[in-house]
């Protein structure tokens, strides 16, 4: 039996034990939350506490392993918690994968980049990202990096928003999102882990990247409602986070998960990816 330790197991990772826990994979996930623990066990997942005894106890027969966990001020939580453990038995592990986010890239005006552009991240988390994938890179274990754009799908979308009115389509003049669908993670995922390539990086998106009201608009009209009202990005009050999303424009590559590891993305653009979780929402009614 195959067994992969999730650290910090959330959205994507569930969308990967999806995957794997049909063809047998023996799979534990961390979490900090005790109200989650019922919730990983309906998943199939055995849950494991935050706690380095308990952790460390499972890594007997593990073979890989999955990062999730985000970095903190305090840098990388993960490796702060079992570095050690992980480089001692770094001989037993096929496959480590981290998950990352373009925003390493920091902005580009619109321009595109791929997994070779340099890393000039314009904001405080994007740093805490590459300095996290620069010391996950240097702990001697098979590291795999994933640098995903912006997430969707179910639970995850803007459906919710248009039906209850609140959505505004903010418009700044050149600005485009990458985004990718989760099943698309978790496919990228498995086709790595079927096809490992330590110290690859790759970049996690779709063919289509767009601005963020062109998404809103496709999905009013997909459930047959006016276009949400649009708003000059200088006039409106976002909070200082999702305004941050802002400063940065680009257009990302991913040839190299079609090109290395034989991927054919289930939703290339974001009107496939709308038009299926409207249509699993329809079948879940």
């Amino acid at each position: 039996m195959t067994r992969l330790i999730s650290f910090g197991h959330g959205y994507s990772a569930r969308a990967l034990a999806r995957r794997l826990l049909p063809q047998g994979w023996d799979i534990a996930g961390t979490t900090r939350n005790p109200d989650k623990t019922e919730d990983l066990r309906a998943d199939g997942v055995t849950p494991l506490p935050w706690d380095r005894t308990a952790i460390e106890a499972a890594l007997d027969g593990t073979t890989h392993l999955l990062i999730s966990a985000g970095p903190t001020e305090a840098g990388d939580p993960t490796l702060a918690l079992m570095g050690a453990a992980l480089r001692d038995r770094a001989d037993q592990f096929t496959w480590v994968g981290y998950l990352s986010t373009t925003g390493v890239y920091g902005d580009h005006g619109g321009a595109w980049v791929d997994e070779d552009t340099a890393l000039t991240p314009g904001t405080e988390r994007g740093a805490r990202r590459v300095a996290a994938e620069a010391a996950w890179a240097d702990q001697g274990l098979p590291v795999h990096t994933f640098r995903l754009a912006g997430i969707y799908g179910p639970g995850r979308g803007p459906f919710e928003k248009v039906r209850q009115g609140t959505a505004r389509r903010i418009i700044k003049p050149g600005q485009v999102f990458s985004r990718i669908h989760v099943d698309d993670i978790a496919q990228v995922l498995e086709a790595s882990i079927t096809r490992p390539d330590p110290g690859a990086v790759y970049n996690v998106c779709d063919d289509d990247p767009a601005p963020p009201q062109d998404v809103l608009s496709f999905a009013a009209r997909l459930l047959g409602r006016p276009e949400p009202p649009a708003v000059n990005f200088e006039d409106t009050d976002m909070a200082p986070m999702a305004r941050s999303f802002y400063a940065e424009s680009k257009k990302v590559r991913n040839n190299r998960i079609k090109t290395e590891l034989g991927v054919t993305l289930r939703h290339p653009d974001y009107r496939s990816g709308l038009r299926a979780l409207l249509a699993a929402e329809a079948l879940a009614d």
